[in-house]
């Protein structure tokens, strides 16, 4: 049966809707989930960068936060799809130390930074993009730190026949209660990625963060290192109290109230990301979590109000 996505986000000039936005938001509580808006029909979506607090939970698992003495702005790095700005280079080289490695191990690949603060400093001063600013360096960092803990071939990690990797989807598949096969891809940073139904990724985040309080808190204590300069999941979480937010590449945004023990996932079906976060803050007012100022006004050059973005639900 087919998924049924809704309108989310339209916008609006002088009556004529040119742009639109559907998608889907599912709501959970540790007892059950159920579709807001639109109807899922259980239809899998890839995790992408929302994988990576789950991922995490193995730095737990196997102490790789004792043995090398990790700082709660470390453990949100592993967690983190950050903007590469200089608070995470250093938090990411001196984690990479910590484990006795250097970037050559890396292979989450090059890119420029999210951060366009920091494009402009590199852009005016002729330096190149470094790994460590790759949004998934410290993914792969955790990765490389859990490998050398136990042994396994540090040129390989990336393969998903690896040992981590197969433990990373055993765990991932308890956390979500994952009992059937869904489809795998490679990560834009060339790990595996799994994919499951939403209500399966609301239900491995409030296990998540009901029982890791150190990830939980590394989310409410360390925002900035989660994400950065114009990133939704830090601008929610240092406008709120008790919220733990994620977004991940294609249109995914899942939001967990620590205090409550509830969640909610937003996915957009275009994966554009204007539309994910507005929607995002619509259903934080909504429920009462938080309540964010954004301008949804239209404007030409000029600054002449020509139209206003429209949040469906």
């Amino acid at each position: 049966m087919n998924k049924i996505p809704e309108l989310l986000v339209k916008y609006m000039r002088n009556g004529l809707a040119e742009q639109e936005h559907y998608g889907y938001i599912v709501l959970s509580d540790k007892k059950r989930s159920f579709d807001f808006v639109g109807d899922t029909k259980n239809q899998p979506f890839y995790l992408r960068s929302c994988a990576k607090p789950l991922q995490a939970s193995l730095l737990i698992d196997y102490e790789m936060d004792k043995i090398f003495d990790m700082s709660e702005e470390e453990i949100a790095l592993c967690c983190a799809s950050h903007a590469g700005e200089k608070i995470h280079t250093r938090i990411a080289e001196n984690l990479l130390n910590k484990i006795g490695l250097d970037e050559s191990y890396l292979k989450c690949g090059l890119h420029k930074p999210l951060s366009k603060s920091e494009l402009l400093r590199m852009s005016q001063e002729g330096e190149k993009e470094n790994v460590l600013q790759n949004n998934c360096s410290g993914k792969h960092i955790m990765m490389l730190g859990l490998c050398k803990i136990k042994g396994w071939d540090l040129k390989t990690y990336d393969n998903p026949e690896h040992p981590l990797q197969k433990a990373i989807r055993e765990k991932i598949n308890y956390l979500c209660k994952v009992t059937k096969e869904y489809p795998e891809t490679k990560d834009g940073c060339g790990v595996p990625i799994m994919s499951m139904p939403l209500s399966n990724m609301l239900h491995g985040y409030l296990t998540l963060f009901a029982n890791y309080e150190k990830i939980k808190n590394a989310f409410l204590n360390c925002p900035y290192i989660i994400g950065g300069e114009g990133r939704t999941d830090t601008m929610i979480m240092q406008n709120s109290e008790g919220l733990a937010v994620k977004v991940g590449a294609g249109g995914l945004c899942i939001v967990v109230n620590t205090k409550e023990e509830e969640a909610f996932v937003v996915k957009i079906s275009d994966c554009d990301m204007k539309a994910r976060e507005l929607t995002v803050l619509k259903v934080l007012k909504n429920l009462h979590w938080a309540n964010i100022p954004v301008d949804t006004s239209i404007k030409t050059l000029h600054g002449d109000d020509v139209g206003q973005i429209e949040v469906c639900i």
